[in-house]
């Protein structure tokens, strides 16, 4: 059986998150934030400039220059296929030649 006193001490962290909207999920939101913006950079870069990529997906490597951007995919060629389709949240990492 829980004291008062703790009972009370629980009510009172309680009402403090909701009446301060504390988000404990913000340092992850914005580590996801970022990394996806970082990504986006080296897919615009790709593109533009016509650099080589590595995608690395789910424990395979993907080498290619993007063709395209969408929302939630991008297209990539390569010298072996001419249409590569990879969904960007699967990408695990993405480093540039």
């Amino acid at each position: 059986m829980l004291q008062p006193v703790k009972v009370v001490g629980r009510i009172l962290l309680l009402v403090t998150i909701v009446s301060f909207g504390i988000n404990f999920d913000h340092p992850i939101a914005s580590a996801q934030t970022q990394l996806a913006q970082n990504y986006r950079e080296l897919l615009d870069r790709s593109e533009k400039e016509k650099k080589g990529l590595t995608f690395y997906v789910k424990g395979q490597t993907i080498s290619g220059v993007v063709v395209k951007i969408g929302s939630d995919a991008v297209e990539v060629r390569n010298q072996t296929f001419s249409r590569i389709v990879i969904r960007l949240e699967s990408i695990d990492a993405l480093p540039i030649n």
